[in-house]
């Protein structure tokens, strides 16, 4: 049985539609809570690790003290090109392990949208999402870590999605997210959506009409990454 790790912030944050992808592959998918699980054994396996969403900064290392560690362990993994996959909160935790600044943005980019893929995108796994609308939910963004490739951006923040070599990638969006349970987060995140002023009905709107075909070339990107994964 194949392993793979999804680290967590957050319950309802989970694999989504990755999940089935996953289980049809013969993974065993290990979850963990970061802050309440120990995840080092993790990141020091050469299974593949995804780090999963959350509302805390990777740069609040006073309240979350554990977010020191887990960068140290991540830098050291990252180090060794084992397999690891970045959403949102994952991809900035894996943009400052590579030495790169993470801050608040000038927007919380919160809604449905297309990204605009690089020529480099375009010949890696991002080619699936093109002109596809895509979950966007972050109020954080980073600059691009010397050792990678920008593969997408959004029409506010140009660094979307980076990858360094073929087993290190993280996306600033949310490709994961299962339409049947976005509920969740509309409920979880009521505080931070009504104080960004977003109208929850049209993000409940855009799901059903964007969902769906987001979580089919979530499973065809998520296939290719695994699929293209160099030992180590």
């Amino acid at each position: 049985m194949k392993i793979i790790y999804a680290i967590q912030t957050l319950a309802f944050e989970d694999l989504g539609s990755f999940a089935q992808t996953l289980n049809d592959l013969n993974y065993q998918i290990q979850y963990l809570q970061l802050g309440v699980d120990a995840v080092d054994e993790a990141l020091a396996s050469k299974h593949p690790v995804i780090l999963l969403g959350g509302p805390i900064g990777v740069y609040e290392t006073a309240n979350y003290p554990y977010l020191s560690d887990l960068i140290h362990a991540l830098r050291t993994r990252l180090a060794h090109h084992y397999p690891t996959l970045g959403i949102c909160l994952g991809a900035q935790l894996i943009a400052t392990a590579l030495g790169a600044k993470v801050y608040q943005g000038h927007i919380k980019e919160i809604g449905w949208s297309r990204l605009t893929i690089t020529s480099q995108g375009f010949a890696s796994v991002l080619k699936h999402l093109e002109n596809v609308q895509v979950l966007h939910w972050h109020g954080d963004t980073f600059d691009l870590p010397e050792s990678a490739k920008r593969l997408a951006g959004s029409i506010y923040y140009p660094n979307q999605a980076f990858a360094v070599g073929l087993n290190i990638l993280a996306l600033q969006f949310h490709v994961e997210v299962d339409p049947k349970t976005l509920e969740r987060w509309l409920i979880g995140h009521a505080t931070e959506l009504n104080q960004a002023k977003i109208d929850i009905l049209k993000l409940r709107q855009e799901n059903v009409l964007y969902g769906q075909s987001l979580q089919d070339k979530a499973k065809l990107l998520l296939r290719d990454w695994l699929n293209h994964l160099i030992p180590v």
